[in-house]
Formats: structure tokens, C-alpha cells, sequence
């Protein structure tokens, strides 16, 4: 057959480093350095909101007040309790004319502190956690682990925590038994060998000064946090704690062709995005970039996109773009692109793949119109509509994409934001980059493909 029919007819899968030239490698090379920078400075939704924000600011981006004016190039921000935010640059059409939305989640798998988290046994005071989002329990014994968190103290004064992540730092772990003593823990089944409740985090040994018995180790972790904090056990009802994994984001392999890091899910969605939308500086349609909280536990809450947030928002920009149109009108006349990761084939579990559709690393961005288990229950399932119009503009800005499936059918579920954008009316697909080891403390992607995403959120922006 001829090979220009051939051409037309297949869509083959293109390794990044044929498709690419010298000079895009180099390109994805530098704009990995800054990307690595920016997961080391936000390891939780309230810090990536505010890096975020700190990179938006620099581009002339004011909070949002009910009230304000807008007009073509304005730009305005929306942050919900500094764990979730919403960009927004005005178009030069009408705000009735719809929105370009990517929208990512900045919530990570992690492990929370319980709400009295803080008991000793044997001696040893020991941080009581509940983990958050799906999680192999297994996989976060052993390593090094931080404290990340927010508090907001009885006089209500607020405070950001950071412990575990300067070189001088103390770190915490959680103890695993030893192989000479886990015979029996080892005959058990993956997802039982560390059960949740042994995810307790070994705070500390020494006793409070002049004290002794039972309690003063406890009282010891105590009076260190309340010295260095001004908080008491109190204090930490109410606070945002969590665990998270205390090594540094960093380049892998020999080739240096990934980045390996905590809490790529979905931030290697979401700083694309954020850079993508702060490149666009005149969009045709008014361009929005979400950064949602809770997606790993279901989208729920008050920073969750399944509470009103969004739509008051857009809703207060309708009004006060002075045009007839209401947030229904612009809802279903915008396109939304659910910027999320999906899972990249690995030939060591071939058993959970699908061979012939999942996607691969170094094979460009992911376009999925569904993921879900059983009859593709909990998904969007988008349009043909609406994939026919994204693959225009991938191919139009010579985008390297490929499919994913999220695995075999039934082997597994998960979900993404675009069915909540849907139940607005606005017409949504999934697009991310495939990644490695997904959920676990240290995952992997591949370079290229996130500078793919990069430039394939920029063209999506710059959509007429």
C-alpha cells in the first residue's frame, strides 16, 4: 500500500524524542527545572493556592470583590479559603460568548492528622493519622516523612507549619516490622499487611523537663509545639495537618528525562495549566483556570468543585461584565478542558494494562473521553462533539497526544473534574500526562510529556 495512504488512514503512536526536535527537548528540559521548583514549594492544596497566586500577582492579577467592574483583559482571581482558587482573564468576546476553562485539582494523597491526634504508648508519643485519598498504606512506612499544615490558633492568629523540609529539620516515619519478625504480616494480603490504623507517626521519646511517667513524652511534643507555635492540644482540633513525603522533587533516570516527585497527581496537570494561562495575555474567549481542593476524596466540601463556588463565581462575573447573559448562558456556551493524569503503561504489570489503548510515557499528553469501572459508571464519557473540537486544536498547534483507557476494563475506577463541569452544562473533556506509580509518595513523569501539556493548554486558551 501506498505510504501516504497509510499515513492517513493509521493514527501511530510517536516517541517524543523522534517527534520533538533538538530544540524542544532542550525547551521541556528548562521548563522542568521550574516545575520541580514549584512542587517543592507546594506540597498541599493551601500551598499550592498560594504559589500560585504569588505567579499570578507578578502578571497583574487582583482578588476578586462582588461589585467590580470588568472589561476585555482584566484579570481577577478567586480564592475559596486559600485551598482552592479560580483565574480569570477577561476575552475580547462578550463574557456571553462562554469560557475556556482547564480545570486541575491541587490535593494530594496524604495522611491527615485526626483531630486529638496527638498519644503516647510505651513511652513514645506517636501522631494519630487518618489518610486521605487512596493510598497503598504499605508504601508509607519507612521513608521520610514532614508535617505540612495550617492552624488557626485560639486567638485567632493564623499560622502556616513547615517541619521536615529544611536540611537542619527534624523528619518523622512510620515504623514497619522488621522481616525477621513479620512471617505472619507477610502471608497476608497486600492491602492488609499495614493496616490503616498502624499509619501512626512516631512523634518523639524524651519526657517534658521535671516530668515523668505516663503522659510526659506526650507533654514533652506538647510544650516544643506550643513554644515554637504558641498552640495548645486544643489548637489542634481544629487545624489542617498533614504527612506528607519529606525528599525533594528531582529529575530521573540517567537520561534525566523525568521527573520523579510527591504529589504529581495532579499538580503536573496543574502547573501546565497555570503556566499556559499566564502566557495567554489577550484570549478571544474569556480564559478561566480552577485549581479545585478534595478531588481524591470525592470533590466534596467547601473547596470541592461539588459545592457552589465556581458557579457563584462565574456568576458574579456575568453581572458584573454588565451583559444581559446569566451563569447558565455563559456555562453552556464555554469548553472545558478537566486537566487530570491517567495511568501510562508499564510492561511489569502488563496483567492491568490495556496493551493496544493505554497511554505511555514520552508519547505526549493523554486525550480520555472516560474513566470509570464497570459500565463506565462515575465518568463524563464526553461528546464526539467535543473530543472532534479538542483534537482540532492539539493538531493545529502540532501537539503530541495520544489515548488512554485508565487501565483494563474493570480492573480498577477512578474519576476526574470533568463530570462536575458537565453538570453545569458545559461541555468538558480529560487531557493530562501519564504517570508512573500514581498515588504512591514518589511518582514519575515523563518531561516531554509534560511540556506537551504546557502547550497544549496555551493552544487550548488561545482558541478562537
Amino acid at each position: 500500500m501506498d505510504s501516504d495512504i497509510k499515513d492517513k488512514l493509521l493514527f501511530p503512536r510517536k516517541d517524543a524524542s523522534v517527534f520533538m526536535g533538538r530544540e524542544d527537548i532542550k525547551a521541556a528540559d528548562e521548563y522542568c527545572k521550574a516545575y520541580i521548583s514549584f512542587l517543592n514549594t507546594a506540597k498541599t492544596e493551601r500551598e499550592a493556592v498560594s504559589a500560585a497566586v504569588a505567579l499570578a500577582e507578578k502578571e497583574g492579577f487582583i482578588p476578586w470583590k462582588k461589585g467590580m467592574k470588568i472589561k476585555s483583559g482584566d484579570k481577577v482571581y478567586f480564592s475559596r479559603r486559600g485551598k482552592a482558587v479560580v483565574f480569570c482573564t477577561i476575552g475580547k468576546k462578550s463574557f456571553a460568548s462562554g469560557l475556556s476553562i482547564v480545570a486541575s485539582h491541587i490535593d494530594s494523597p496524604r495522611l491527615d492528622l485526626k483531630m486529638q491526634p496527638l498519644y503516647e504508648d510505651s513511652g513514645m508519643a506517636f501522631f494519630d493519622t487518618h489518610y486521605y485519598g487512596n493510598v497503598k498504606p504499605y508504601q508509607w512506612t519507612g521513608i521520610p516523612l514532614a508535617l505540612h499544615g495550617f492552624i488557626v490558633r485560639e486567638d485567632g492568629r493564623e499560622l502556616a507549619i513547615q517541619i521536615g523540609e529544611k536540611p537542619d529539620d527534624p523528619r518523622f516515619f512510620i515504623a514497619d516490622l522488621l522481616p525477621h519478625l513479620a512471617e505472619e504480616q507477610m502471608k497476608k494480603p497486600v492491602k492488609d499487611a499495614v493496616p490503616a490504623e498502624n499509619l501512626d507517626v512516631l512523634a518523639g521519646l524524651n519526657a517534658a523537663p521535671g516530668e515523668s511517667g505516663t503522659g510526659a513524652v506526650k507533654l514533652n511534643i506538647l510544650r516544643l509545639l506550643y513554644e515554637k507555635y504558641g498552640i495548645t492540644e486544643k489548637d489542634l482540633v481544629s487545624a489542617e495537618l498533614s504527612v506528607v513525603p519529606a525528599f525533594s522533587a528531582s529529575e530521573l533516570g540517567l537520561d534525566r528525562s523525568m521527573v520523579g516527585a510527591y504529589g504529581q497527581d495532579d499538580k503536573v496537570c496543574a502547573y501546565p495549566g497555570l503556566t499556559a494561562f499566564l502566557s495567554v495575555k489577550e484570549p478571544e474567549y474569556a480564559a478561566c483556570l480552577v485549581l479545585a481542593d478534595k478531588e481524591e476524596t470525592g470533590s466534596l466540601g467547601i473547596s470541592g468543585m461539588q459545592s457552589a463556588f465556581f458557579p457563584n463565581f462565574i456568576n458574579e462575573l456575568a453581572e458584573a461584565a454588565g451583559e444581559s447573559a446569566n451563569a447558565r448562558e455563559v456555562f453552556s456556551n464555554s469548553f472545558c478542558v478537566s486537566a487530570d493524569v491517567n495511568a501510562s503503561w508499564y510492561p511489569l504489570y502488563k496483567e492491568a494494562f490495556d496493551k493496544y489503548g493505554d497511554a505511555k510515557l514520552n508519547h505526549g499528553v493523554i486525550l480520555f473521553r472516560y474513566w470509570g469501572q464497570r459500565g463506565k459508571e462515575n465518568t463524563n464519557d464526553a461528546d464526539a462533539q467535543t473530543v472532534a473540537a479538542l483534537i482540532k486544536i492539539l493538531d493545529e498547534a502540532d501537539i503530541l497526544w495520544q489515548t488512554g483507557e485508565g487501565g483494563k476494563v474493570d480492573a480498577g475506577s477512578s474519576g476526574t473534574l470533568s463530570r462536575f463541569f458537565t453538570s453545569l452544562d458545559v461541555p468538558s473533556i480529560d487531557l493530562g500526562v501519564p504517570l508512573l506509580s500514581m498515588h504512591s509518595p514518589f511518582e514519575g513523569a515523563a518531561k516531554a510529556d509534560i511540556y506537551m501539556a504546557h502547550r497544549a493548554f496555551t493552544a487550548f486558551f488561545k482558541r478562537n
